[in-house]
C-alpha cells in the first residue's frame, strides 16, 4: 500500500529574501512540487536559492478546481509544498478551503513558521501587543469599509488591517473619521531597502500621506479603545 504524501505549508519572505528559514529551504528542495499563487513570482524565490521544482498555480480563482489534482498527487505518495507570494500562507491568502478539506479527508500536513507581515508590523508599531485582532483586507467599497470600522471601534485590542496601494489614501481618511485621536501606524515595503512608515493620531494619517505611485501593500494598525 502506497503511503500518502504530506502537504507542507511554508512561510516565505515578505520582502528580504534572506528571511527564509533553513528548514523552509530544505523542505522546498525535498518536495515533489510547489503550489503557489503566482508561478512567475515564486520562480524568482526558488531561482535565488537554486531550487528547481514543478510549480503549480494555486490561487483564489482555481482553488476548487485544483483540489482533485492535489488529492491525487498526495494519494500517489507525493509530498507538496504550499507557499504564497509573500509571508505565511492562508493569512489573507488562498489555502484555507484546501487545508479544511484535507483535514476532513485525513491527509497529513505540516506548517513551517516564518515571516508574517501582520506580526512584523505589530512589533514595529509601538502599540500594545498583548491582545490584537487581525482583520485583513476590508471590503473595497467605502460604505462597506466604514461600516466595518464602526463595528470594531469599541474593541479595546490593537486592530490590524491590510490594504492595497490604490486604496490606502481613502482607507486612512475614513479610518481617521472613525478612530479620531487613537494612535495609528501604517507601514509598507517591510524588510526592504525602502521600508517606510507613518505614525500618529488616526485623524491625521490621511492628511500625512502624499499621493504617489506606491509599490507594495500596506499594513495598518490602530490603537484599541482606551479605558
Amino acid at each position: 500500500m502506497i503511503q500518502k504524501g504530506k502537504l507542507f505549508i511554508i512561510a516565505t519572505p515578505i520582502g528580504n529574501l534572506g528571511d527564509i528559514t533553513l528548514r523552509a529551504l530544505e523542505t522546498l528542495k525535498s518536495v515533489d512540487a510547489v503550489l503557489c499563487e503566482d508561478t512567475r513570482h515564486s520562480l524568482k524565490l526558488l531561482n535565488h536559492y537554486g531550487i528547481k521544482k514543478t510549480l503549480i498555480s494555486f490561487h483564489e480563482h482555481n482553488e476548487k478546481m485544483r483540489l482533485a489534482e492535489i488529492k491525487k498527487r498526495l494519494d500517489k505518495g507525493e509530498n507538496l509544498a504550499l507557499i504564497s507570494d509573500a509571508g505565511t500562507p492562508l493569512i489573507s491568502d488562498p489555502g484555507f478551503k484546501l487545508i479544511q478539506h484535507l483535514r476532513e479527508e485525513g491527509f497529513l500536513f505540516e506548517g513551517l513558521p516564518g515571516p508574517c507581515a501582520a506580526i512584523n508590523a505589530l512589533i514595529l508599531s509601538a502599540l500594545p501587543t498583548d491582545a490584537f485582532t487581525f482583520l485583513g483586507f476590508l471590503p473595497p467599497r467605502s460604505a462597506a469599509r466604514i461600516k466595518k470600522f464602526k463595528e470594531v471601534r469599541e474593541r479595546k485590542e490593537t486592530l490590524i488591517f491590510y490594504e492595497s496601494t490604490h486604496r490606502i489614501e481613502k482607507f486612512l481618511k475614513e479610518a481617521g473619521e472613525i478612530f479620531g485621536d487613537r494612535t495609528a501606524f501604517a507601514i509598507r515595503e517591510m524588510t526592504k531597502k525602502f521600508e517606510e512608515f507613518i505614525s500618529g493620531p488616526a485623524k491625521d494619517l490621511g492628511k500625512t500621506i502624499k499621493p504617489r505611485s506606491w509599490k507594495g501593500e500596506w499594513v495598518v494598525l490602530i490603537e484599541g479603545k482606551r479605558d
